[in-house]
Protein backbone atom coordinates (compact mmCIF):
# COMPACT_ATOMS: atom_id res chain seq x y z
CA UNK A 1 0.00 0.00 0.00
CA UNK A 2 1.84 3.44 -0.96
CA UNK A 3 1.46 6.39 1.36
CA UNK A 4 -1.38 7.73 -1.47
CA UNK A 5 -3.73 5.21 -0.26
CA UNK A 6 -3.15 5.08 3.46
CA UNK A 7 -3.73 8.85 3.00
CA UNK A 8 -7.10 7.91 1.16
CA UNK A 9 -7.92 5.48 3.86
CA UNK A 10 -7.60 7.45 6.65
CA UNK A 11 -9.42 10.34 5.37
CA UNK A 12 -12.32 8.28 4.43
CA UNK A 13 -12.25 7.13 8.14
CA UNK A 14 -12.35 10.38 9.39
CA UNK A 15 -14.73 11.81 7.83
CA UNK A 16 -18.29 9.85 8.66
CA UNK A 17 -20.15 12.98 7.56
CA UNK A 18 -19.85 16.10 5.07
CA UNK A 19 -19.10 18.52 8.06
CA UNK A 20 -15.98 15.89 9.05
CA UNK A 21 -14.82 15.56 5.67
CA UNK A 22 -14.89 19.49 5.39
CA UNK A 23 -12.87 19.99 8.68
CA UNK A 24 -10.17 17.30 7.61
CA UNK A 25 -9.66 18.97 4.51
CA UNK A 26 -9.44 22.26 6.24
CA UNK A 27 -6.85 20.61 8.70
CA UNK A 28 -4.72 19.40 5.38
CA UNK A 29 -4.98 23.29 3.75
CA UNK A 30 -3.95 24.78 7.24
CA UNK A 31 -1.09 22.97 7.27
CA UNK A 32 -0.01 23.60 3.73
CA UNK A 33 0.12 26.84 4.01
CA UNK A 34 -3.24 28.14 2.60
CA UNK A 35 -5.32 30.72 4.41
CA UNK A 36 -9.05 30.86 5.37
CA UNK A 37 -11.19 33.65 3.84
CA UNK A 38 -14.80 34.33 5.27
CA UNK A 39 -17.80 34.90 2.75
CA UNK A 40 -18.21 37.86 5.50
CA UNK A 41 -15.42 39.55 5.15
CA UNK A 42 -14.31 42.28 2.53
CA UNK A 43 -12.41 40.38 -0.12
CA UNK A 44 -9.81 43.21 -1.36
CA UNK A 45 -6.93 42.61 -4.23
CA UNK A 46 -4.39 41.11 -1.48
CA UNK A 47 -6.10 37.87 -1.51
CA UNK A 48 -3.81 35.42 -0.66
CA UNK A 49 -2.33 32.91 -3.43
CA UNK A 50 -4.10 29.77 -1.76
CA UNK A 51 -6.95 30.42 0.10
CA UNK A 52 -9.95 28.25 0.87
CA UNK A 53 -13.58 28.84 1.93
CA UNK A 54 -16.37 27.07 3.54
CA UNK A 55 -19.79 27.52 3.38
CA UNK A 56 -22.26 26.31 5.78
CA UNK A 57 -19.79 23.82 6.94
CA UNK A 58 -20.22 20.62 4.78
CA UNK A 59 -18.77 22.45 1.34
CA UNK A 60 -15.60 23.93 0.61
CA UNK A 61 -13.68 25.97 -2.36
CA UNK A 62 -9.70 26.02 -2.49
CA UNK A 63 -7.66 27.46 -4.94
CA UNK A 64 -4.16 28.15 -6.17
CA UNK A 65 -3.86 31.89 -8.05
CA UNK A 66 -1.88 30.81 -11.41
CA UNK A 67 1.17 33.05 -12.62
CA UNK A 68 -0.84 33.84 -15.58
CA UNK A 69 -3.87 36.54 -15.47
CA UNK A 70 -7.85 35.56 -15.33
CA UNK A 71 -8.43 36.78 -18.77
CA UNK A 72 -5.83 34.56 -20.69
CA UNK A 73 -6.10 30.85 -19.04
CA UNK A 74 -9.13 31.27 -17.21
CA UNK A 75 -9.52 29.03 -14.49
CA UNK A 76 -8.81 25.02 -14.05
CA UNK A 77 -11.87 23.87 -11.85
CA UNK A 78 -12.34 20.50 -10.09
CA UNK A 79 -14.87 19.33 -8.08
CA UNK A 80 -16.78 16.32 -5.89
CA UNK A 81 -19.31 15.86 -3.42
CA UNK A 82 -18.55 15.40 0.30
CA UNK A 83 -22.39 13.48 0.86
CA UNK A 84 -23.24 10.18 0.83
CA UNK A 85 -26.67 8.03 1.24
CA UNK A 86 -26.89 6.96 5.07
CA UNK A 87 -29.43 6.98 7.50
CA UNK A 88 -30.12 10.34 9.20
CA UNK A 89 -31.92 11.05 12.60
CA UNK A 90 -35.37 12.53 13.06
CA UNK A 91 -35.40 15.32 14.90
CA UNK A 92 -37.83 14.10 17.76
CA UNK A 93 -35.94 10.65 17.44
CA UNK A 94 -36.43 8.04 19.96
CA UNK A 95 -38.85 5.47 19.58
CA UNK A 96 -39.85 2.68 21.84
CA UNK A 97 -40.96 -0.72 21.64
CA UNK A 98 -41.17 -3.73 24.17
CA UNK A 99 -38.77 -1.96 25.75
CA UNK A 100 -36.39 -1.47 23.59
CA UNK A 101 -35.76 1.78 22.17
CA UNK A 102 -34.59 2.65 18.21
CA UNK A 103 -34.00 6.06 16.59
CA UNK A 104 -36.45 6.94 13.95
CA UNK A 105 -34.41 7.98 10.57
CA UNK A 106 -35.07 9.06 7.21
CA UNK A 107 -33.39 7.76 4.33
CA UNK A 108 -30.88 10.22 2.88
CA UNK A 109 -30.05 10.06 -0.60
CA UNK A 110 -30.98 6.90 -2.52
CA UNK A 111 -28.82 4.28 -0.35
CA UNK A 112 -29.10 0.39 -0.67
CA UNK A 113 -31.16 0.03 2.24
CA UNK A 114 -30.38 -4.03 2.77
CA UNK A 115 -26.32 -3.15 2.80
CA UNK A 116 -27.62 -1.69 6.10
CA UNK A 117 -28.65 -4.36 8.03
CA UNK A 118 -26.68 -6.39 10.78
CA UNK A 119 -23.84 -3.85 10.50
CA UNK A 120 -22.11 -1.98 14.14
CA UNK A 121 -23.47 1.31 13.76
CA UNK A 122 -22.35 4.66 15.44
CA UNK A 123 -23.50 8.58 15.05
CA UNK A 124 -21.42 11.35 13.90
CA UNK A 125 -22.70 14.99 12.69
CA UNK A 126 -23.25 18.25 14.30
CA UNK A 127 -25.00 19.67 17.07
CA UNK A 128 -26.22 23.63 17.89
CA UNK A 129 -26.14 24.35 21.17
CA UNK A 130 -26.94 27.32 23.74
CA UNK A 131 -23.57 28.68 25.06
CA UNK A 132 -22.85 30.13 28.55
CA UNK A 133 -22.89 33.37 27.00
CA UNK A 134 -26.16 33.06 25.71
CA UNK A 135 -25.38 33.21 21.90
CA UNK A 136 -25.69 29.54 20.00
CA UNK A 137 -22.82 27.39 18.95
CA UNK A 138 -22.14 24.31 16.57
CA UNK A 139 -19.69 21.68 17.28
CA UNK A 140 -18.83 18.31 15.56
CA UNK A 141 -19.62 15.04 17.40
CA UNK A 142 -18.35 11.70 15.93
CA UNK A 143 -18.82 8.49 18.86
CA UNK A 144 -17.00 6.27 17.13
CA UNK A 145 -17.98 3.08 18.98
CA UNK A 146 -20.94 1.28 17.71
CA UNK A 147 -24.08 2.57 19.32
CA UNK A 148 -27.01 1.10 17.39
CA UNK A 149 -27.40 -1.90 15.06
CA UNK A 150 -30.64 -2.80 12.93
CA UNK A 151 -31.06 -6.68 13.29
CA UNK A 152 -32.10 -8.66 10.61
CA UNK A 153 -35.49 -10.66 11.02
CA UNK A 154 -34.45 -13.90 10.86
CA UNK A 155 -35.64 -16.10 8.07
CA UNK A 156 -37.77 -18.21 10.14
CA UNK A 157 -40.37 -15.59 10.07
CA UNK A 158 -39.30 -13.91 6.66
CA UNK A 159 -39.40 -17.45 4.89
CA UNK A 160 -39.37 -14.96 1.41
CA UNK A 161 -36.17 -12.77 2.49
CA UNK A 162 -34.46 -14.54 -0.17
CA UNK A 163 -36.88 -14.53 -2.88
CA UNK A 164 -38.43 -11.51 -2.87
CA UNK A 165 -38.05 -8.72 0.12
CA UNK A 166 -39.32 -5.06 -0.01
CA UNK A 167 -38.20 -2.75 2.70
CA UNK A 168 -40.31 -0.29 4.42
CA UNK A 169 -38.63 2.66 5.58
CA UNK A 170 -40.58 3.93 7.93
CA UNK A 171 -41.04 0.78 10.40
CA UNK A 172 -37.46 -1.22 9.21
CA UNK A 173 -34.84 1.03 9.19
CA UNK A 174 -35.08 2.72 12.79
CA UNK A 175 -31.27 0.98 14.37
CA UNK A 176 -31.57 -0.27 17.86
CA UNK A 177 -29.84 1.87 20.52
CA UNK A 178 -30.51 0.34 23.85
CA UNK A 179 -33.22 -1.79 25.92
CA UNK A 180 -33.94 -0.52 29.29
CA UNK A 181 -32.83 -2.66 32.68
CA UNK A 182 -35.17 -0.84 34.61
CA UNK A 183 -38.56 0.71 35.37
CA UNK A 184 -38.57 4.00 33.35
CA UNK A 185 -41.11 6.22 32.55
CA UNK A 186 -41.97 6.66 28.52
CA UNK A 187 -39.72 9.33 27.02
CA UNK A 188 -37.01 9.12 29.80
CA UNK A 189 -34.53 8.74 27.29
CA UNK A 190 -33.71 12.15 25.66
CA UNK A 191 -31.15 11.91 22.46
CA UNK A 192 -30.27 16.10 23.94
CA UNK A 193 -29.19 14.41 26.97
CA UNK A 194 -26.78 11.88 25.23
CA UNK A 195 -25.56 14.61 22.69
CA UNK A 196 -24.49 17.13 26.25
CA UNK A 197 -22.54 13.96 27.52
CA UNK A 198 -20.35 13.49 24.61
CA UNK A 199 -20.10 17.51 24.11
CA UNK A 200 -18.53 17.18 27.76
CA UNK A 201 -16.40 14.28 26.95
CA UNK A 202 -15.00 16.97 24.28
CA UNK A 203 -14.29 20.30 26.98
CA UNK A 204 -17.66 21.46 25.55
CA UNK A 205 -19.96 22.46 28.10
CA UNK A 206 -23.53 22.91 26.16
CA UNK A 207 -25.63 25.12 28.60
CA UNK A 208 -28.73 23.38 26.44
CA UNK A 209 -28.88 21.29 23.10
CA UNK A 210 -31.15 22.84 20.59
CA UNK A 211 -30.92 20.99 17.07
CA UNK A 212 -28.87 18.16 16.16
CA UNK A 213 -27.98 17.12 12.29
CA UNK A 214 -27.04 13.21 12.71
CA UNK A 215 -26.09 10.21 10.61
CA UNK A 216 -25.70 6.69 11.34
CA UNK A 217 -22.28 5.14 9.35
CA UNK A 218 -21.01 1.69 9.83
CA UNK A 219 -17.69 1.37 12.16
CA UNK A 220 -15.92 -0.83 10.01
CA UNK A 221 -12.99 0.71 9.07
CA UNK A 222 -11.33 0.93 5.62
CA UNK A 223 -9.51 -2.06 4.40
CA UNK A 224 -7.87 -3.41 1.40
CA UNK A 225 -9.54 -6.72 -0.30
CA UNK A 226 -8.61 -9.11 -2.36
CA UNK A 227 -6.51 -12.13 -2.49
CA UNK A 228 -3.41 -9.35 -3.84
CA UNK A 229 -5.08 -6.84 -1.72
CA UNK A 230 -6.11 -5.17 -5.50
CA UNK A 231 -9.46 -3.62 -3.90
CA UNK A 232 -10.47 -0.93 -1.56
CA UNK A 233 -13.53 -1.91 0.55
CA UNK A 234 -14.98 0.84 2.70
CA UNK A 235 -17.91 3.76 3.44
CA UNK A 236 -18.42 6.43 1.29
CA UNK A 237 -15.82 5.92 -1.53
CA UNK A 238 -18.63 7.78 -3.43
CA UNK A 239 -17.81 10.68 -3.42
CA UNK A 240 -14.98 10.85 -0.67
CA UNK A 241 -12.47 9.42 -3.04
CA UNK A 242 -12.76 11.92 -5.17
CA UNK A 243 -12.89 14.65 -2.92
CA UNK A 244 -9.43 13.55 -1.16
CA UNK A 245 -7.61 12.87 -4.68
CA UNK A 246 -8.84 16.52 -5.98
CA UNK A 247 -7.74 18.35 -2.70
CA UNK A 248 -4.40 16.13 -3.36
CA UNK A 249 -3.77 17.24 -6.85
CA UNK A 250 -4.21 21.01 -5.71
CA UNK A 251 -2.24 20.70 -2.52
CA UNK A 252 0.61 19.07 -5.07
CA UNK A 253 0.28 20.88 -8.23
CA UNK A 254 2.19 23.91 -9.28
CA UNK A 255 -0.42 25.82 -11.32
CA UNK A 256 -0.02 28.26 -14.22
CA UNK A 257 -3.46 28.82 -14.67
CA UNK A 258 -5.39 29.79 -11.09
CA UNK A 259 -6.50 26.15 -10.07
CA UNK A 260 -9.27 25.76 -8.34
CA UNK A 261 -11.10 22.90 -6.05
CA UNK A 262 -15.14 22.69 -5.13
CA UNK A 263 -16.56 19.98 -2.97
CA UNK A 264 -20.36 20.45 -2.38
CA UNK A 265 -22.82 19.08 0.18
CA UNK A 266 -26.25 17.41 -1.02
CA UNK A 267 -25.28 16.27 -4.37
CA UNK A 268 -26.97 12.74 -3.92
CA UNK A 269 -30.59 14.76 -2.88
CA UNK A 270 -30.22 17.14 -5.63
CA UNK A 271 -27.45 19.89 -5.04
CA UNK A 272 -30.56 22.09 -4.47
CA UNK A 273 -29.68 23.92 -0.87
CA UNK A 274 -26.84 26.73 0.59
CA UNK A 275 -24.29 24.22 -0.20
CA UNK A 276 -25.20 22.28 -3.07
CA UNK A 277 -24.05 22.67 -6.76
CA UNK A 278 -27.19 24.34 -7.87
CA UNK A 279 -26.48 26.82 -5.23
CA UNK A 280 -24.48 30.46 -5.88
CA UNK A 281 -21.28 29.19 -3.37
CA UNK A 282 -19.03 28.15 -6.16
CA UNK A 283 -19.30 31.32 -8.73
CA UNK A 284 -19.34 34.00 -5.94
CA UNK A 285 -16.36 33.25 -4.83
CA UNK A 286 -14.87 32.60 -8.35
CA UNK A 287 -15.82 36.25 -9.28
CA UNK A 288 -14.76 37.55 -6.06
CA UNK A 289 -11.39 35.81 -6.97
CA UNK A 290 -11.55 37.28 -10.71
CA UNK A 291 -11.92 40.98 -8.73
CA UNK A 292 -15.39 42.07 -10.69
CA UNK A 293 -17.59 40.53 -13.24
CA UNK A 294 -15.90 41.37 -16.25
CA UNK A 295 -13.02 39.56 -15.50
CA UNK A 296 -15.23 36.97 -14.42
CA UNK A 297 -17.08 36.49 -17.51
CA UNK A 298 -14.18 36.54 -19.26
CA UNK A 299 -12.30 34.11 -17.19
CA UNK A 300 -15.46 31.54 -17.63
CA UNK A 301 -15.33 31.21 -21.36
CA UNK A 302 -11.73 30.29 -20.56
CA UNK A 303 -12.20 27.69 -18.18
CA UNK A 304 -12.86 23.88 -18.06
CA UNK A 305 -14.89 22.53 -15.34
CA UNK A 306 -13.65 18.58 -14.39
CA UNK A 307 -16.39 16.58 -12.18
CA UNK A 308 -15.18 14.07 -10.49
CA UNK A 309 -17.55 11.08 -9.60
CA UNK A 310 -17.40 7.63 -9.72
CA UNK A 311 -18.31 5.50 -12.28
CA UNK A 312 -19.93 2.03 -12.94
CA UNK A 313 -17.31 -0.54 -13.22
CA UNK A 314 -18.58 -3.77 -15.18
CA UNK A 315 -19.81 -6.23 -12.14
CA UNK A 316 -18.48 -9.54 -12.76
CA UNK A 317 -21.54 -11.29 -11.91
CA UNK A 318 -24.01 -8.68 -13.73
CA UNK A 319 -21.94 -8.11 -17.43
CA UNK A 320 -24.94 -8.02 -19.02
CA UNK A 321 -25.75 -4.41 -16.90
CA UNK A 322 -22.94 -2.43 -19.34
CA UNK A 323 -22.91 -1.69 -22.60
CA UNK A 324 -19.99 -4.02 -23.43
CA UNK A 325 -17.87 -1.40 -24.83
CA UNK A 326 -17.98 1.12 -22.65
CA UNK A 327 -17.69 -1.52 -19.35
CA UNK A 328 -14.87 0.11 -16.93
CA UNK A 329 -12.70 -1.82 -14.79
CA UNK A 330 -11.43 -1.60 -11.80
CA UNK A 331 -7.59 -1.17 -11.47
CA UNK A 332 -7.86 0.28 -15.54
CA UNK A 333 -7.55 4.16 -15.18
CA UNK A 334 -10.07 6.80 -14.52
CA UNK A 335 -13.56 6.48 -16.75
CA UNK A 336 -15.07 9.23 -18.87
CA UNK A 337 -18.44 9.51 -18.36
CA UNK A 338 -20.88 10.71 -21.48
CA UNK A 339 -24.81 10.65 -21.96
CA UNK A 340 -26.15 11.94 -24.98
CA UNK A 341 -29.19 13.19 -22.58
CA UNK A 342 -26.76 15.31 -20.75
CA UNK A 343 -26.81 13.72 -17.64
CA UNK A 344 -22.90 13.98 -17.79
CA UNK A 345 -21.65 17.14 -19.23
CA UNK A 346 -18.94 15.30 -21.24
CA UNK A 347 -17.98 16.75 -24.51
CA UNK A 348 -15.89 15.77 -27.45
CA UNK A 349 -13.96 18.76 -26.76
CA UNK A 350 -13.79 18.00 -22.94
CA UNK A 351 -13.50 14.37 -23.98
CA UNK A 352 -10.46 15.24 -25.32
CA UNK A 353 -9.10 17.82 -22.93
CA UNK A 354 -9.20 15.28 -20.20
CA UNK A 355 -7.78 12.43 -21.98
CA UNK A 356 -4.86 14.79 -23.06
CA UNK A 357 -4.52 15.06 -19.04
CA UNK A 358 -4.36 11.49 -18.98
CA UNK A 359 -1.76 11.19 -21.42
CA UNK A 360 0.72 13.83 -20.07
CA UNK A 361 0.89 11.69 -16.83
CA UNK A 362 1.22 8.68 -18.11
CA UNK A 363 -2.58 7.13 -16.66
CA UNK A 364 -4.59 4.91 -18.86
CA UNK A 365 -7.94 6.02 -19.17
CA UNK A 366 -11.51 4.48 -19.73
CA UNK A 367 -14.83 5.50 -21.17
CA UNK A 368 -18.63 4.56 -19.71
CA UNK A 369 -21.85 5.19 -21.27
CA UNK A 370 -25.06 3.16 -19.65
CA UNK A 371 -26.95 0.53 -21.60
CA UNK A 372 -29.09 2.35 -24.08
CA UNK A 373 -32.43 0.82 -22.90
CA UNK A 374 -31.00 1.88 -18.70
CA UNK A 375 -30.84 5.25 -17.32
CA UNK A 376 -28.21 6.47 -15.97
CA UNK A 377 -27.32 8.75 -12.25
CA UNK A 378 -25.73 12.35 -12.61
CA UNK A 379 -23.37 14.82 -11.28
CA UNK A 380 -22.26 18.02 -10.28
CA UNK A 381 -21.08 18.53 -13.76
CA UNK A 382 -24.09 19.52 -15.60
CA UNK A 383 -25.47 21.53 -12.59
CA UNK A 384 -21.82 23.48 -12.97
CA UNK A 385 -21.90 23.24 -16.53
CA UNK A 386 -25.61 25.40 -16.42
CA UNK A 387 -24.89 27.45 -13.29
CA UNK A 388 -21.21 28.73 -14.52
CA UNK A 389 -21.79 28.78 -18.08
CA UNK A 390 -18.30 26.57 -18.39
CA UNK A 391 -17.22 23.91 -20.48
CA UNK A 392 -17.18 20.19 -18.56
CA UNK A 393 -16.34 16.90 -18.56
CA UNK A 394 -17.37 14.05 -15.81
CA UNK A 395 -15.11 11.25 -15.03
CA UNK A 396 -14.74 8.92 -12.27
CA UNK A 397 -12.80 5.86 -10.81
CA UNK A 398 -14.84 2.90 -11.68
CA UNK A 399 -16.85 1.22 -8.52
CA UNK A 400 -18.40 -1.99 -7.40
CA UNK A 401 -21.43 -1.66 -5.10
CA UNK A 402 -22.17 1.87 -5.43
CA UNK A 403 -24.14 3.56 -2.55
CA UNK A 404 -23.95 0.83 -0.43
CA UNK A 405 -23.11 0.87 3.52
CA UNK A 406 -19.49 -0.60 2.17
CA UNK A 407 -18.83 0.22 -1.29
CA UNK A 408 -15.52 -1.00 -3.80
CA UNK A 409 -12.84 0.29 -6.01
CA UNK A 410 -9.62 -0.36 -7.27
CA UNK A 411 -6.31 0.02 -5.34
CA UNK A 412 -4.56 1.57 -8.30
CA UNK A 413 -7.19 3.79 -9.47
CA UNK A 414 -7.12 6.88 -6.92
CA UNK A 415 -3.81 7.79 -7.76
CA UNK A 416 -4.10 7.62 -11.24
CA UNK A 417 -7.01 10.15 -10.91
CA UNK A 418 -5.05 12.21 -8.86
CA UNK A 419 -2.50 12.19 -11.48
CA UNK A 420 -4.65 13.43 -14.43
CA UNK A 421 -6.13 16.18 -11.91
CA UNK A 422 -2.65 16.95 -11.05
CA UNK A 423 -1.56 17.53 -14.82
CA UNK A 424 -4.58 19.33 -15.24
CA UNK A 425 -3.96 21.94 -12.62
CA UNK A 426 -0.48 22.21 -14.23
CA UNK A 427 -1.64 22.62 -18.24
Amino acid sequence: MNALVSDLLSFLEKSPTPFHAVANAKAQLLAAGFTELKEEDAWDKSIPESAFVIRDGGAIVAFRRGKQPLEATGFHLAGSHTDSPCLKVKPCAPVEVMGYVKLGVEVYGSALLSTWFDRDLSLAGRVSYASGKGGVETALVDFKRPLAVLPNLAIHLNRDANENRSINKQFEMPPLLFQWQKDHKRGEFQLEDLLAEQLATQKISAKKVLAYELCFYDTQKPALVGLNQEFIASARLDNLLSVYMGLRALLDAAPNATAVFVANDHEEIGSESLSGAQGTFLASVLERLAGGREVFHRAIAKSTFISTDNAHGVHPNYPEKHDREHAPLLNHGPAIKQNANQRYATTSETAALFAQACEKADVPVQHFVARSDMPCGSTIGPLVATKLGVKTVDVGVPTFAMHSARELAGVRDPEWLCRALKAFYES
